[in-house]
């Protein structure tokens, strides 16, 4: 009776780089059910199921892409496949994908807790790498749901984009409540993200054995800016493309909703 292999693959003749290691490293990579199960030199090929000859290659940690947005221009279950299978091409083991309610995405609006699991739903079985999510509070309900979303699906990442207060993602929005799909009642604007790191803050305080673990990250650019200077490049004709684009936001732009972010997590005690 055969012996049972010790390695599902092995991976021999490697240069293995390592993080923060002044040498690399001549060693073979073993892996058992998805994982590394040992990196050392000469590992026996016949400890293996599979083996693999790198011919010296290198061989680096996977990358950890912090922002991806997935689920944009195509639905999000055929979105995740070629997304991930891309950023795993290109080096990336983990993803955390930008998800929120309203137009794009799913187009639609809601609690999370509804809209949520559906998210999940779609992301199953379809992503190439480990994924997460990091969500964008938009109504205050969101707000609300902030710390069931830490604790019942383990998201500890949200994000804001500033400039969704009068200006689309994809261009000019003249009507926030049915891009965003919130209330009429309701305003994206810099009262709401104040009120939004006041709930992320009360979250790291009700969880404080997760309180460096959950963050918010913000896109920083003024809306009413934006929008001004589009209507400019627009207006003149002159600028296409990549250099259109740049022109309609200038770094003053950026430079104002940085300061007003940062003068906001300083009135909210968000670190």
């Amino acid at each position: 009776m055969a012996a049972k292999k010790q390695y599902d693959l092995l991976i021999k003749n490697v240069r293995v780089v390592r993080p923060n290691a002044s040498v690399v490293d001549d060693a073979d990579i073993a892996i058992r059910n998805g994982k590394f199960a040992k990196i050392a030199p000469g590992i026996a090929a016949s400890t293996a199921k599979q083996v693999f000859d790198a011919k010296n290659r290198m061989a680096f940690p996977g990358l950890v892409d912090p922002h991806m947005h997935t689920g944009i221009y195509a639905p999000l279950n055929e979105d995740a496949v070629t997304e991930s299978r891309a950023a795993a091409q290109g080096g990336v083991t983990s993803s955390i994908n930008y998800m929120r309610t309203g137009g794009y995405y799913l187009n639609k609006g809601g609690p999370y807790s509804k809209f949520f699991p559906e998210v999940l739903e779609l992301s199953k079985s379809n992503f190439y790498v480990d994924y997460a999510y990091h969500l964008a509070p938009m109504s205050k309900q969101h707000i609300r749901e902030i710390p069931a979303l830490v604790d019942k699906h383990g998201v500890t990442s949200f994000k804001i984009f500033m400039f969704y207060g009068g200006h689309g993602l994809h261009g000019s929005s003249s009507n926030q409540s049915e891009f965003l799909m919130i209330g009429k009642d309701e305003k994206y604007d810099y009262a709401h993200f104040e009120f939004v790191m006041r709930g992320i803050q009360k979250a790291r305080q009700r969880y404080p054995d997760k309180a460096d673990q959950i963050s918010l990250s913000l896109h920083c650019e003024t809306a009413e800016i934006m929008a001004a200077y589009t209507k400019m490049v627009e207006k003149e004709g002159k600028l296409k493309g990549l250099h259109a684009y740049n022109a309609a936001r200038p770094p003053h732009s950026e430079g104002l909703a940085i300061f007003i972010a940062s003068y906001l997590a300083n009135e909210t005690d968000l670190p």
